[in-house]
């Protein structure tokens, strides 16, 4: 299995192997590292992220988002185009196309499980269905909790300068 995450110690985005015999994930950065649970480390779907420990993951096509706006925008944009110059067939044609290759990347892309805590993709593992796809619930929960969290941090930075 890779992971991609960000280090919660020095915030650098990192690429890391783990394999059955790996006990701690490590940074490659920095110090930072976290013990990997027996269960996540058997081959099987993780139970929970490898990175922060969170339960709440959620799996999605490994596929560039931005990549596949961009797709949607320039079928729009061509179809238009055909509509202009009044050719209706052509413009019709041009979305058939983009939603032929639209269902041909769903259906050929692995899907990769995303935390909804901190973001870390764990690519390359089996998936027997354990974790659902995406939420908005569950994300707007973790949203507000990071929220939260940034706001606290900065009334102790606050209330720490007063003192000094």
């Amino acid at each position: 299995m890779w992971i991609v995450f960000e280090c919660p110690a020095c915030h650098v985005s990192s690429l890391v192997e783990v394999v059955a015999e790996t006990t701690d994930l490590r940074c490659p950065k920095c110090s930072w590292q976290r013990p990997i649970a027996a269960e996540n480390r058997s081959g099987n779907e993780p139970a929970s992220c490898l990175v922060c420990g969170c339960e709440d993951i959620w799996r999605q096509k490994d596929f560039p988002q931005r990549v596949g706006v961009l797709m949607v925008a320039i079928g729009a944009l061509v179809s238009t185009i055909f509509w202009w110059f009044m050719m209706p067939e052509w413009a019709i044609g041009v979305l058939l196309l983009f939603a032929l290759l639209d269902g041909l990347l769903y259906t050929l892309m692995r899907d990769v499980l995303v935390c909804y805590r901190c973001h870390a993709r764990h690519r390359h593992t089996p998936l027997a269905g354990r974790h659902e796809r995406f939420n908005l619930e569950t994300h707007e929960r973790y949203r507000q909790e990071s929220i939260r969290l940034e706001e606290i941090g900065r009334k102790s930075e606050t209330r720490n300068r007063k003192v000094e």
